[in-house]
Formats: C-alpha cells, sequence, structure tokens
C-alpha cells in the first residue's frame, strides 16, 4: 500500500499499515515510510479499507 509521505515529498510504499476510522467514520491506512520511518498516512474509501485488509494489505484497528 502507497501513501504520501510528507518528509520524502512523494509517493512511497508503507509497512506496518494499520487501517483505522477517524472520528468522522472515514477510513485511514497508517504506517512507516520504508525510506525515512516517518508516519505515512492514506485516506481511503470503505471498499478500498476493507479490500486492504481481506488482501493482507493492512491490518484492522478499529
Amino acid at each position: 500500500m502507497e501513501g504520501r509521505c510528507m518528509k520524502c515529498q512523494e509517493q512511497k510504499s508503507m509497512k506496518d499499515v494499520d487501517m483505522t476510522m477517524t472520528k468522522r467514520g472515514g477510513y485511514m491506512a497508517k504506517g512507516k515510510c520504508e525510506t525515512c520511518g516517518t508516519t505515512v498516512c492514506r485516506i481511503c474509501s470503505k471498499v478500498n479499507a476493507e479490500k486492504a485488509i481481506a488482501d493482507g494489505d493492512a491490518k484492522k484497528a478499529y
């Protein structure tokens, strides 16, 4: 799974991804940048969040 790393300023793949739910009911993938180790987040739809969990790309954390 990929997200935008604010430190590297480009799309990077994430490791140790947790799928969380925001206060407003949205879904967000949170992981670490493989290059610099900074926290990387990605907002997802419900369909994409459930697909990432089913595929094993992220673990459910909500």
